[in-house]
């Protein structure tokens, strides 16, 4: 199946103008993620190192080189969010989910809990998106009732 896929982004990638980057785009696309097996299958039909491959999915932050959950759960870390409690939410979250130390999705793929950048809604800081849905003023102990809007 892995090799049907990566075939297809493969005779896009020789129809166009594609570089590496496209094709790490269009693997996300397909899979989700970067997967590794298909980052060698590319490496071997196109004779790129795996590691030219790698080295610009990890440069990146809109790369996943890990599976990542239905729902993304982005807590702002910011100043304005971060000074108001950001990080004890983020830790309530992954507690509440049980996601592992070094990991941000849950083991039954539900969720992806993610630290993220300004989103631009300081006055309503802490703020928790999932998805497209902003939650203002989020507090550590309401965390849980933003996950069971999603389960």
């Amino acid at each position: 199946m892995i090799n049907n896929k990566c075939q297809i982004i493969l005779d896009k990638f020789h129809d166009g103008n594609g570089n590496v980057t496209t094709i790490l785009q269009d693997m996300q696309d397909t899979f989700g993620y970067i997967p590794e097996d298909a980052v060698d299958w590319f490496s071997k039909k196109l004779n790129i190192p795996a590691s030219n491959f790698f080295g610009i999915a990890t440069f990146y932050d809109e790369f996943y080189l890990k599976p990542r959950g239905k729902n993304i759960v982005t807590v702002c870390c910011d100043t304005a969010c971060y000074v108001k409690g950001a990080e004890n939410i983020v830790a309530k979250m992954r507690s509440d989910l049980k996601i592992a130390d070094g990991e941000d999705t849950s083991d039954d793929g539900k969720f992806t809990v993610q630290k993220g950048s300004c989103v631009g809604a300081c006055s309503i800081a802490p703020v928790v998106t999932v998805g497209t849905k902003t939650y203002g003023n989020a507090e550590a102990d309401k965390a849980s009732d933003i996950l069971k809007e999603y389960e």
